[in-house]
Protein backbone atom coordinates (compact mmCIF):
# COMPACT_ATOMS: atom_id res chain seq x y z
CA UNK A 1 0.00 0.00 0.00
CA UNK A 2 2.62 2.40 0.46
CA UNK A 3 4.30 2.05 -2.60
CA UNK A 4 0.98 2.77 -4.21
CA UNK A 5 0.48 5.84 -2.19
CA UNK A 6 4.18 6.49 -3.48
CA UNK A 7 3.37 6.04 -6.67
CA UNK A 8 0.68 8.31 -6.79
CA UNK A 9 2.32 11.23 -5.49
CA UNK A 10 5.11 11.25 -7.70
CA UNK A 11 2.49 11.51 -10.84
CA UNK A 12 0.68 14.09 -9.14
CA UNK A 13 4.25 16.08 -8.47
CA UNK A 14 4.26 18.64 -11.42
CA UNK A 15 6.63 18.91 -13.96
CA UNK A 16 9.37 21.06 -12.89
CA UNK A 17 10.01 22.34 -16.33
CA UNK A 18 6.27 22.36 -17.52
CA UNK A 19 6.26 26.00 -18.01
CA UNK A 20 8.47 26.37 -20.73
CA UNK A 21 7.41 26.14 -24.85
CA UNK A 22 8.71 22.94 -26.73
CA UNK A 23 11.20 25.48 -28.43
CA UNK A 24 13.24 25.73 -24.62
CA UNK A 25 15.29 23.31 -23.68
CA UNK A 26 15.05 23.03 -20.24
CA UNK A 27 17.75 20.87 -19.00
CA UNK A 28 19.96 23.66 -18.12
CA UNK A 29 17.98 25.87 -16.60
CA UNK A 30 18.38 26.07 -13.01
CA UNK A 31 15.36 26.33 -10.56
CA UNK A 32 16.71 28.74 -7.71
CA UNK A 33 14.51 29.02 -4.47
CA UNK A 34 15.04 32.36 -2.87
CA UNK A 35 13.84 31.31 0.89
CA UNK A 36 12.37 28.27 2.58
CA UNK A 37 8.45 28.07 1.59
CA UNK A 38 6.62 29.54 4.66
CA UNK A 39 8.82 32.56 5.28
CA UNK A 40 7.22 34.89 3.05
CA UNK A 41 3.70 35.66 2.18
CA UNK A 42 2.27 33.65 -0.88
CA UNK A 43 3.35 35.05 -4.53
CA UNK A 44 0.74 36.37 -6.15
CA UNK A 45 -1.11 34.90 -9.62
CA UNK A 46 -1.91 36.34 -12.52
CA UNK A 47 -5.83 36.54 -12.13
CA UNK A 48 -4.39 38.75 -8.83
CA UNK A 49 -2.55 40.84 -10.93
CA UNK A 50 -5.00 41.42 -13.87
CA UNK A 51 -6.83 43.93 -12.29
CA UNK A 52 -4.39 46.32 -11.33
CA UNK A 53 -2.47 46.43 -15.11
CA UNK A 54 -6.62 46.89 -15.95
CA UNK A 55 -7.46 49.47 -13.83
CA UNK A 56 -3.82 51.29 -14.71
CA UNK A 57 -2.64 51.03 -10.87
CA UNK A 58 0.98 51.62 -12.03
CA UNK A 59 2.97 51.81 -8.51
CA UNK A 60 0.90 48.77 -6.91
CA UNK A 61 1.88 46.88 -9.72
CA UNK A 62 5.39 47.96 -9.76
CA UNK A 63 5.61 47.02 -6.34
CA UNK A 64 4.09 43.28 -6.39
CA UNK A 65 6.18 42.66 -9.51
CA UNK A 66 9.28 44.01 -7.24
CA UNK A 67 8.20 42.13 -4.34
CA UNK A 68 7.12 38.85 -6.17
CA UNK A 69 9.98 36.87 -6.24
CA UNK A 70 8.78 33.86 -8.81
CA UNK A 71 10.35 30.94 -9.29
CA UNK A 72 11.76 30.49 -13.16
CA UNK A 73 9.57 27.80 -13.99
CA UNK A 74 6.37 29.68 -12.67
CA UNK A 75 3.34 29.65 -15.25
CA UNK A 76 2.81 33.46 -14.29
CA UNK A 77 5.06 35.14 -16.84
CA UNK A 78 2.90 33.24 -19.79
CA UNK A 79 -0.25 35.47 -18.65
CA UNK A 80 2.21 38.58 -17.09
CA UNK A 81 5.06 39.23 -19.67
CA UNK A 82 2.62 39.72 -22.60
CA UNK A 83 -0.22 41.92 -20.67
CA UNK A 84 2.71 44.11 -19.18
CA UNK A 85 3.74 44.73 -22.88
CA UNK A 86 0.53 45.53 -24.17
CA UNK A 87 0.51 48.50 -21.45
CA UNK A 88 3.08 50.15 -23.76
CA UNK A 89 1.74 49.68 -27.13
CA UNK A 90 1.08 52.64 -29.63
CA UNK A 91 -1.97 53.41 -31.61
CA UNK A 92 -4.52 50.21 -32.37
CA UNK A 93 -3.84 46.64 -31.49
CA UNK A 94 -2.79 44.43 -34.10
CA UNK A 95 -5.28 42.05 -35.25
CA UNK A 96 -5.18 38.50 -34.64
CA UNK A 97 -3.56 36.96 -37.79
CA UNK A 98 -1.13 40.16 -38.21
CA UNK A 99 2.23 38.45 -37.64
CA UNK A 100 1.46 35.23 -39.92
CA UNK A 101 0.24 37.81 -42.50
CA UNK A 102 3.71 39.52 -42.05
CA UNK A 103 5.71 35.98 -41.83
CA UNK A 104 4.24 35.18 -45.37
CA UNK A 105 4.73 38.77 -47.18
CA UNK A 106 8.30 38.35 -45.91
CA UNK A 107 9.47 34.66 -46.40
CA UNK A 108 6.28 33.54 -48.14
CA UNK A 109 5.70 30.45 -46.18
CA UNK A 110 4.50 29.92 -42.46
CA UNK A 111 7.23 26.99 -42.17
CA UNK A 112 10.23 27.63 -40.83
CA UNK A 113 12.77 27.60 -43.65
CA UNK A 114 15.73 25.07 -43.27
CA UNK A 115 18.25 27.26 -44.11
CA UNK A 116 19.29 30.06 -41.67
CA UNK A 117 17.52 33.23 -41.58
CA UNK A 118 19.17 36.40 -42.82
CA UNK A 119 19.11 39.03 -39.83
CA UNK A 120 18.48 42.61 -40.43
CA UNK A 121 21.31 44.30 -40.49
CA UNK A 122 20.98 46.01 -37.49
CA UNK A 123 21.73 42.90 -35.68
CA UNK A 124 25.53 41.84 -35.20
CA UNK A 125 26.10 37.96 -34.41
CA UNK A 126 27.70 38.93 -30.94
CA UNK A 127 24.53 40.11 -30.44
CA UNK A 128 22.22 37.20 -30.52
CA UNK A 129 22.04 35.21 -27.49
CA UNK A 130 19.81 32.45 -27.35
CA UNK A 131 20.15 31.45 -24.11
CA UNK A 132 18.29 27.94 -23.20
CA UNK A 133 16.17 27.82 -26.70
CA UNK A 134 16.47 24.43 -29.17
CA UNK A 135 18.13 24.69 -32.58
CA UNK A 136 14.20 25.38 -33.49
CA UNK A 137 13.50 28.17 -30.76
CA UNK A 138 16.73 30.22 -32.59
CA UNK A 139 15.24 30.13 -35.73
CA UNK A 140 11.58 30.91 -34.43
CA UNK A 141 13.86 34.08 -32.82
CA UNK A 142 15.57 34.91 -36.05
CA UNK A 143 12.17 34.95 -37.87
CA UNK A 144 10.46 37.63 -35.29
CA UNK A 145 13.70 40.10 -35.49
CA UNK A 146 13.54 39.31 -39.21
CA UNK A 147 9.97 40.41 -39.45
CA UNK A 148 10.79 43.44 -37.02
CA UNK A 149 13.24 44.92 -39.32
CA UNK A 150 10.66 44.31 -41.81
CA UNK A 151 7.65 45.90 -40.08
CA UNK A 152 10.24 48.92 -38.69
CA UNK A 153 12.62 50.20 -41.15
CA UNK A 154 13.75 52.64 -39.03
CA UNK A 155 15.64 50.52 -36.25
CA UNK A 156 19.81 51.10 -37.87
CA UNK A 157 21.42 49.59 -34.58
CA UNK A 158 20.15 47.68 -31.40
CA UNK A 159 22.10 45.40 -29.27
CA UNK A 160 19.51 44.53 -27.03
CA UNK A 161 16.48 43.61 -29.62
CA UNK A 162 17.46 40.07 -30.33
CA UNK A 163 18.32 38.93 -26.76
CA UNK A 164 15.37 40.47 -25.09
CA UNK A 165 13.06 38.60 -27.93
CA UNK A 166 14.98 35.26 -27.42
CA UNK A 167 14.27 35.79 -23.22
CA UNK A 168 10.53 36.31 -24.15
CA UNK A 169 10.34 33.22 -26.21
CA UNK A 170 11.16 31.34 -23.14
CA UNK A 171 7.50 31.63 -21.74
CA UNK A 172 5.45 32.86 -24.87
CA UNK A 173 4.78 31.31 -28.08
CA UNK A 174 6.32 33.02 -31.65
CA UNK A 175 3.06 35.15 -32.39
CA UNK A 176 2.98 36.44 -28.87
CA UNK A 177 6.57 37.82 -28.63
CA UNK A 178 6.41 39.49 -31.44
CA UNK A 179 3.20 41.29 -30.80
CA UNK A 180 5.18 42.15 -27.37
CA UNK A 181 8.35 43.38 -29.41
CA UNK A 182 5.90 45.39 -31.44
CA UNK A 183 4.87 47.40 -28.18
CA UNK A 184 8.31 47.75 -26.52
CA UNK A 185 10.16 48.88 -29.87
CA UNK A 186 7.15 51.61 -30.34
CA UNK A 187 6.41 52.60 -27.19
CA UNK A 188 6.53 56.53 -26.68
CA UNK A 189 6.28 57.10 -22.89
CA UNK A 190 9.01 54.57 -21.68
CA UNK A 191 12.08 53.48 -23.72
CA UNK A 192 12.58 49.50 -23.82
CA UNK A 193 14.91 49.45 -26.68
CA UNK A 194 17.54 51.89 -27.63
CA UNK A 195 17.48 51.64 -32.40
CA UNK A 196 20.22 53.85 -33.19
CA UNK A 197 24.08 53.90 -32.63
CA UNK A 198 23.78 56.88 -31.36
CA UNK A 199 20.98 56.19 -28.50
CA UNK A 200 23.23 53.12 -27.51
CA UNK A 201 26.25 55.04 -26.80
CA UNK A 202 24.03 57.34 -24.84
CA UNK A 203 22.52 54.72 -22.73
CA UNK A 204 26.09 53.91 -20.96
CA UNK A 205 27.02 57.11 -20.82
CA UNK A 206 23.94 57.80 -18.64
CA UNK A 207 25.09 54.74 -16.74
CA UNK A 208 28.41 56.27 -16.18
CA UNK A 209 26.82 59.35 -15.41
CA UNK A 210 24.18 58.31 -12.57
CA UNK A 211 27.41 55.91 -11.29
CA UNK A 212 29.47 59.30 -10.27
CA UNK A 213 26.62 60.35 -8.51
CA UNK A 214 24.26 57.24 -6.90
CA UNK A 215 27.34 54.89 -6.57
CA UNK A 216 29.80 57.02 -6.17
CA UNK A 217 32.55 54.64 -4.45
CA UNK A 218 32.21 51.89 -6.59
CA UNK A 219 32.77 54.30 -9.92
CA UNK A 220 35.75 55.52 -8.53
CA UNK A 221 36.88 52.07 -7.67
CA UNK A 222 35.62 50.78 -11.28
CA UNK A 223 37.90 53.74 -12.50
CA UNK A 224 40.98 52.74 -10.15
CA UNK A 225 40.91 49.43 -11.21
CA UNK A 226 40.38 49.82 -15.32
CA UNK A 227 44.04 51.42 -15.32
CA UNK A 228 45.15 52.02 -19.09
CA UNK A 229 41.43 51.48 -20.79
CA UNK A 230 40.11 53.93 -19.06
CA UNK A 231 36.52 53.48 -17.56
CA UNK A 232 34.75 54.42 -21.00
CA UNK A 233 35.06 51.00 -22.42
CA UNK A 234 34.04 49.07 -19.09
CA UNK A 235 30.67 51.30 -19.02
CA UNK A 236 30.30 50.69 -23.25
CA UNK A 237 29.90 47.17 -22.38
CA UNK A 238 26.84 47.90 -19.28
CA UNK A 239 24.18 45.99 -21.33
CA UNK A 240 25.96 42.58 -21.43
CA UNK A 241 26.87 42.39 -18.14
CA UNK A 242 22.88 41.73 -17.13
CA UNK A 243 21.90 40.39 -20.78
CA UNK A 244 24.64 38.11 -21.47
CA UNK A 245 26.73 37.70 -18.03
CA UNK A 246 23.88 37.27 -15.56
CA UNK A 247 22.48 33.72 -14.54
CA UNK A 248 19.63 33.14 -16.40
CA UNK A 249 17.23 33.15 -12.92
CA UNK A 250 18.42 36.61 -12.33
CA UNK A 251 17.92 38.09 -15.73
CA UNK A 252 14.47 37.00 -16.04
CA UNK A 253 13.59 38.32 -12.71
CA UNK A 254 14.69 41.64 -13.98
CA UNK A 255 13.09 41.32 -17.11
CA UNK A 256 10.01 41.27 -14.85
CA UNK A 257 10.17 44.47 -13.83
CA UNK A 258 11.91 45.78 -17.32
CA UNK A 259 8.83 44.86 -18.76
CA UNK A 260 6.55 47.14 -16.63
CA UNK A 261 9.03 50.27 -16.15
CA UNK A 262 11.43 50.26 -18.73
CA UNK A 263 14.78 51.00 -18.99
CA UNK A 264 15.48 52.63 -15.84
CA UNK A 265 15.41 49.05 -14.27
CA UNK A 266 18.42 48.02 -16.57
CA UNK A 267 20.13 51.56 -15.13
CA UNK A 268 19.48 50.77 -11.55
CA UNK A 269 20.36 47.10 -11.72
CA UNK A 270 24.23 47.98 -13.52
CA UNK A 271 24.69 49.93 -10.73
CA UNK A 272 23.81 47.31 -8.40
CA UNK A 273 26.31 45.31 -10.06
CA UNK A 274 28.96 47.89 -9.64
CA UNK A 275 28.26 48.12 -5.58
CA UNK A 276 27.89 44.49 -5.73
CA UNK A 277 31.47 44.14 -7.53
CA UNK A 278 33.14 46.49 -5.73
CA UNK A 279 32.01 45.25 -1.99
CA UNK A 280 33.67 41.83 -3.49
CA UNK A 281 36.54 43.48 -4.76
CA UNK A 282 37.49 45.80 -1.79
CA UNK A 283 39.85 43.21 -0.56
CA UNK A 284 43.13 42.78 -2.19
CA UNK A 285 43.52 39.60 -0.76
CA UNK A 286 39.99 38.12 -2.45
CA UNK A 287 39.69 36.35 -5.39
CA UNK A 288 37.53 38.97 -7.69
CA UNK A 289 40.30 41.67 -7.08
CA UNK A 290 43.10 39.40 -8.20
CA UNK A 291 41.37 38.14 -11.25
CA UNK A 292 40.48 42.13 -12.18
CA UNK A 293 43.97 42.72 -11.49
CA UNK A 294 45.08 39.74 -13.63
CA UNK A 295 42.73 39.51 -16.39
CA UNK A 296 41.58 43.02 -16.37
CA UNK A 297 38.47 44.42 -14.88
CA UNK A 298 36.36 44.08 -17.51
CA UNK A 299 36.82 40.32 -17.86
CA UNK A 300 36.71 40.52 -13.71
CA UNK A 301 32.88 41.81 -14.02
CA UNK A 302 31.76 39.62 -16.59
CA UNK A 303 32.84 36.16 -14.60
CA UNK A 304 31.43 38.07 -11.47
CA UNK A 305 27.84 38.50 -13.16
CA UNK A 306 28.34 34.56 -13.97
CA UNK A 307 28.99 33.79 -10.91
CA UNK A 308 26.19 36.35 -9.29
CA UNK A 309 27.05 35.57 -5.13
CA UNK A 310 23.85 37.00 -4.27
CA UNK A 311 20.12 35.76 -5.43
CA UNK A 312 18.09 37.29 -7.31
CA UNK A 313 15.79 38.92 -4.85
CA UNK A 314 19.28 40.35 -2.81
CA UNK A 315 20.10 42.31 -6.47
CA UNK A 316 17.29 43.91 -7.06
CA UNK A 317 16.80 44.95 -3.32
CA UNK A 318 20.21 46.81 -4.27
CA UNK A 319 19.45 47.83 -7.48
CA UNK A 320 15.63 49.47 -5.77
CA UNK A 321 17.19 50.44 -2.82
CA UNK A 322 19.96 52.76 -4.25
CA UNK A 323 18.38 56.38 -3.08
CA UNK A 324 17.16 59.88 -4.78
CA UNK A 325 17.93 58.01 -8.32
CA UNK A 326 14.82 59.75 -9.49
CA UNK A 327 13.09 58.62 -13.07
CA UNK A 328 12.89 62.85 -14.20
CA UNK A 329 16.78 62.45 -12.91
CA UNK A 330 17.83 59.77 -15.20
CA UNK A 331 15.63 61.57 -17.91
CA UNK A 332 17.42 64.54 -17.57
CA UNK A 333 20.58 62.94 -17.56
CA UNK A 334 19.36 60.92 -20.90
CA UNK A 335 18.11 64.17 -22.71
CA UNK A 336 21.29 66.02 -21.77
CA UNK A 337 23.71 63.51 -23.41
CA UNK A 338 21.94 63.40 -26.27
CA UNK A 339 21.94 66.73 -26.83
CA UNK A 340 25.54 66.70 -26.19
CA UNK A 341 26.13 64.21 -28.82
CA UNK A 342 24.04 65.58 -31.67
CA UNK A 343 26.01 68.84 -30.75
CA UNK A 344 29.67 67.22 -31.12
CA UNK A 345 27.92 65.29 -34.12
CA UNK A 346 27.14 68.35 -35.75
CA UNK A 347 30.21 70.55 -34.80
CA UNK A 348 32.45 67.59 -36.21
CA UNK A 349 31.04 66.02 -39.28
CA UNK A 350 30.93 62.47 -37.41
CA UNK A 351 28.53 60.08 -37.97
CA UNK A 352 28.01 58.56 -35.06
CA UNK A 353 24.27 57.04 -36.14
CA UNK A 354 23.09 56.86 -40.02
CA UNK A 355 19.74 57.07 -40.18
CA UNK A 356 17.68 58.41 -43.07
CA UNK A 357 17.89 62.70 -42.07
CA UNK A 358 21.24 61.74 -40.79
CA UNK A 359 22.89 64.81 -38.92
CA UNK A 360 19.38 66.74 -39.43
CA UNK A 361 20.36 68.61 -41.96
CA UNK A 362 17.38 68.47 -44.81
CA UNK A 363 17.10 65.07 -46.91
CA UNK A 364 15.71 64.84 -50.53
CA UNK A 365 12.42 63.67 -48.09
CA UNK A 366 12.56 66.36 -45.67
CA UNK A 367 12.80 68.77 -48.54
CA UNK A 368 9.73 67.32 -49.85
CA UNK A 369 8.15 67.55 -46.60
CA UNK A 370 9.08 71.15 -46.18
CA UNK A 371 7.78 71.99 -49.11
CA UNK A 372 4.32 70.23 -48.33
CA UNK A 373 4.05 72.37 -44.96
CA UNK A 374 5.24 75.60 -46.51
CA UNK A 375 2.38 75.55 -48.87
CA UNK A 376 -0.31 75.15 -45.86
CA UNK A 377 1.33 77.88 -43.65
CA UNK A 378 -0.96 80.56 -43.85
CA UNK A 379 2.07 81.93 -41.93
CA UNK A 380 3.69 82.98 -44.75
CA UNK A 381 1.82 85.80 -46.04
CA UNK A 382 4.05 88.86 -47.03
CA UNK A 383 6.70 86.62 -47.02
CA UNK A 384 8.95 85.25 -50.33
CA UNK A 385 8.29 81.67 -51.26
CA UNK A 386 12.15 81.47 -50.58
CA UNK A 387 11.89 83.34 -47.25
CA UNK A 388 9.57 81.49 -46.17
CA UNK A 389 11.31 77.61 -47.21
CA UNK A 390 14.63 79.20 -45.42
CA UNK A 391 12.73 79.54 -42.60
CA UNK A 392 11.42 76.04 -42.45
CA UNK A 393 14.78 74.54 -43.36
CA UNK A 394 16.41 76.33 -40.44
CA UNK A 395 13.77 75.11 -38.31
CA UNK A 396 13.63 71.44 -39.72
CA UNK A 397 17.00 71.52 -39.00
CA UNK A 398 16.92 71.83 -34.65
CA UNK A 399 13.92 69.07 -34.37
CA UNK A 400 14.95 66.01 -33.18
CA UNK A 401 16.35 63.92 -35.83
CA UNK A 402 14.15 60.72 -35.55
CA UNK A 403 10.88 63.09 -35.95
CA UNK A 404 12.45 64.74 -39.39
CA UNK A 405 11.31 61.41 -41.03
CA UNK A 406 8.00 62.09 -40.57
CA UNK A 407 5.47 64.07 -43.08
CA UNK A 408 4.30 67.04 -41.16
CA UNK A 409 0.49 67.37 -41.25
CA UNK A 410 -1.48 70.58 -40.20
CA UNK A 411 -3.52 69.56 -37.63
CA UNK A 412 -5.04 72.98 -36.15
CA UNK A 413 -5.14 76.36 -37.69
CA UNK A 414 -7.06 79.30 -36.48
CA UNK A 415 -7.72 80.32 -39.66
CA UNK A 416 -10.06 77.31 -40.95
CA UNK A 417 -10.89 75.72 -36.95
CA UNK A 418 -12.05 79.20 -35.42
CA UNK A 419 -10.03 80.63 -32.52
CA UNK A 420 -10.93 78.31 -29.50
CA UNK A 421 -8.72 76.43 -26.90
CA UNK A 422 -11.83 73.70 -26.98
CA UNK A 423 -11.66 72.77 -30.50
CA UNK A 424 -7.78 73.15 -30.23
CA UNK A 425 -7.43 70.59 -27.42
CA UNK A 426 -10.38 68.41 -29.76
CA UNK A 427 -7.39 68.38 -32.38
CA UNK A 428 -4.08 68.38 -31.21
CA UNK A 429 -4.29 67.44 -27.98
CA UNK A 430 -3.70 63.33 -28.90
CA UNK A 431 -0.67 64.45 -31.36
CA UNK A 432 2.96 63.63 -29.93
CA UNK A 433 4.96 65.49 -30.88
CA UNK A 434 3.44 68.77 -32.01
CA UNK A 435 5.42 71.88 -33.81
CA UNK A 436 3.02 75.29 -32.56
CA UNK A 437 3.76 78.43 -34.82
CA UNK A 438 2.44 81.95 -33.70
CA UNK A 439 2.52 84.84 -35.93
CA UNK A 440 1.29 87.96 -34.30
CA UNK A 441 -0.45 91.05 -35.66
CA UNK A 442 3.17 92.57 -35.97
CA UNK A 443 4.48 89.60 -38.06
CA UNK A 444 6.66 88.25 -35.87
CA UNK A 445 6.63 84.70 -36.37
CA UNK A 446 7.94 82.15 -33.28
CA UNK A 447 6.51 79.34 -31.50
CA UNK A 448 7.94 75.99 -29.45
CA UNK A 449 8.23 72.11 -30.52
CA UNK A 450 6.57 70.34 -27.67
CA UNK A 451 7.58 66.99 -27.16
CA UNK A 452 4.77 65.24 -25.14
CA UNK A 453 1.08 65.14 -25.76
CA UNK A 454 -1.13 67.88 -24.67
CA UNK A 455 -3.32 65.42 -23.52
CA UNK A 456 -1.63 65.07 -20.26
CA UNK A 457 -2.52 68.45 -18.53
CA UNK A 458 -5.70 65.67 -17.57
CA UNK A 459 -3.22 63.20 -15.93
CA UNK A 460 -2.86 62.83 -12.09
CA UNK A 461 0.52 61.98 -10.30
CA UNK A 462 0.82 58.85 -7.87
CA UNK A 463 -1.25 60.90 -5.20
CA UNK A 464 -4.23 61.67 -7.35
CA UNK A 465 -3.26 65.02 -8.42
CA UNK A 466 -3.42 66.81 -11.67
CA UNK A 467 0.42 67.81 -12.78
CA UNK A 468 0.67 71.33 -13.55
CA UNK A 469 3.24 71.13 -15.87
CA UNK A 470 4.30 67.87 -17.77
CA UNK A 471 6.96 67.53 -20.84
CA UNK A 472 10.36 66.60 -21.62
CA UNK A 473 13.80 68.41 -21.69
CA UNK A 474 13.21 68.09 -25.98
CA UNK A 475 11.13 70.53 -25.31
CA UNK A 476 12.21 74.14 -27.12
CA UNK A 477 11.55 77.45 -28.23
CA UNK A 478 11.82 79.27 -31.44
CA UNK A 479 12.00 82.82 -32.93
CA UNK A 480 11.56 82.78 -36.87
CA UNK A 481 10.89 86.14 -37.93
CA UNK A 482 12.40 88.96 -37.74
CA UNK A 483 15.32 87.01 -35.81
CA UNK A 484 15.81 83.45 -36.18
CA UNK A 485 16.76 82.02 -32.93
CA UNK A 486 16.72 78.11 -30.78
CA UNK A 487 16.25 77.97 -27.29
CA UNK A 488 16.81 74.82 -25.77
CA UNK A 489 15.78 73.37 -22.63
CA UNK A 490 18.54 74.54 -20.26
CA UNK A 491 19.50 71.44 -19.19
CA UNK A 492 20.68 70.85 -22.12
CA UNK A 493 22.78 73.55 -22.63
CA UNK A 494 26.34 72.88 -23.23
CA UNK A 495 27.77 75.95 -20.00
CA UNK A 496 29.23 73.23 -17.75
CA UNK A 497 26.32 73.30 -15.48
CA UNK A 498 26.26 70.12 -13.44
CA UNK A 499 22.45 68.82 -12.76
CA UNK A 500 22.22 68.93 -9.52
CA UNK A 501 21.74 73.12 -9.98
CA UNK A 502 19.12 73.20 -11.73
CA UNK A 503 15.65 74.11 -10.08
CA UNK A 504 12.42 73.12 -9.88
CA UNK A 505 11.50 76.31 -11.80
CA UNK A 506 13.72 74.89 -14.87
CA UNK A 507 11.63 72.05 -15.33
CA UNK A 508 8.55 73.36 -16.31
CA UNK A 509 7.86 72.76 -19.82
CA UNK A 510 4.56 72.44 -21.14
CA UNK A 511 1.01 73.74 -18.90
CA UNK A 512 -2.58 73.81 -20.04
CA UNK A 513 -6.12 73.88 -18.37
CA UNK A 514 -9.33 75.54 -19.89
CA UNK A 515 -8.56 78.95 -19.51
CA UNK A 516 -4.96 79.18 -20.86
CA UNK A 517 -1.54 77.15 -22.38
CA UNK A 518 1.88 77.99 -21.06
CA UNK A 519 4.73 76.83 -22.54
CA UNK A 520 8.33 77.41 -20.15
CA UNK A 521 7.92 78.72 -16.88
CA UNK A 522 9.96 79.82 -14.10
CA UNK A 523 10.39 83.33 -13.18
CA UNK A 524 8.13 84.40 -16.03
CA UNK A 525 6.36 82.31 -19.40
CA UNK A 526 7.87 82.25 -22.59
CA UNK A 527 4.95 81.47 -24.74
CA UNK A 528 0.90 81.87 -22.72
CA UNK A 529 -1.97 82.41 -24.56
CA UNK A 530 -5.64 82.71 -24.04
CA UNK A 531 -8.81 80.53 -23.98
CA UNK A 532 -9.50 82.22 -27.31
CA UNK A 533 -6.45 81.65 -28.76
CA UNK A 534 -6.69 86.12 -29.60
CA UNK A 535 -3.86 87.64 -26.83
CA UNK A 536 -0.93 86.55 -25.55
CA UNK A 537 2.04 87.10 -23.02
CA UNK A 538 5.80 86.26 -23.44
CA UNK A 539 8.49 86.93 -21.24
CA UNK A 540 12.21 85.49 -19.89
CA UNK A 541 11.58 81.83 -18.59
CA UNK A 542 13.74 79.86 -16.48
CA UNK A 543 13.26 76.66 -18.26
CA UNK A 544 14.52 78.18 -21.29
CA UNK A 545 16.32 81.10 -20.54
CA UNK A 546 14.79 82.55 -23.58
CA UNK A 547 14.42 86.56 -24.37
CA UNK A 548 11.18 87.38 -25.04
CA UNK A 549 10.05 86.60 -27.99
CA UNK A 550 8.49 89.39 -29.16
CA UNK A 551 10.00 93.27 -28.14
CA UNK A 552 6.58 94.94 -26.72
CA UNK A 553 6.19 91.22 -24.00
CA UNK A 554 2.27 91.40 -25.22
CA UNK A 555 0.67 89.94 -28.60
CA UNK A 556 -2.06 89.75 -30.20
CA UNK A 557 -2.00 86.24 -32.53
CA UNK A 558 -2.98 86.71 -36.12
CA UNK A 559 -2.75 83.14 -36.92
CA UNK A 560 -1.55 79.48 -34.39
CA UNK A 561 -1.05 76.58 -36.51
CA UNK A 562 -0.16 73.51 -35.22
CA UNK A 563 1.50 70.45 -36.51
CA UNK A 564 1.92 66.88 -35.89
CA UNK A 565 3.97 64.11 -37.81
CA UNK A 566 2.17 61.68 -39.53
CA UNK A 567 3.36 58.19 -38.01
CA UNK A 568 5.24 59.28 -34.98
Amino acid sequence: MPSVMLSAVLEEEPDLYEAFPPHVDPSGITILTDSPPGKKAPLKNFEEIQPLIQQGRKRELKLIIRENSWPINSPVRASLWPALCRQHQHGKSMLDGFYWDMVTQVFGTVELPDKPIMLPPFVEATHCLGYHLTRKGRAVADRVVSVLGYACPDITYSPSLYPITAALLHFMPEEECYHCMASLVASKEKMFITQTKLLNEVTWKTVMQIAKKHAKSAAQHLSRLSGAIGPERIYADWQWWILAALPFPHLVRVLDCFFHEGIKVFYRVALAILILFHKHTTNQNSEWYAEATKNGVDHAIDKFCRNMPVSPTKLLRTAFTIRALSSQYISRVFIKTEMTLKSKQVITGSRLVRSRSSDNLPTSQSQVNIQMMSHTLTIRERMSEETCKQMLFTLWSWLPVRITMYQPVLLYTTEEHGCSLTTFYVRVEHHEPTLLMIKTCNNEVFGAYCSTRWFERNQKDERGNRQAYFGTGETFLFSLYPERAKYPWVGCAADGRSDEKLSHGSELFMAADSKMITIGGGDGQAIWMDENIRYGKTDRCSTFNNPPLCPSGDFEIRVLEVYGFAGA
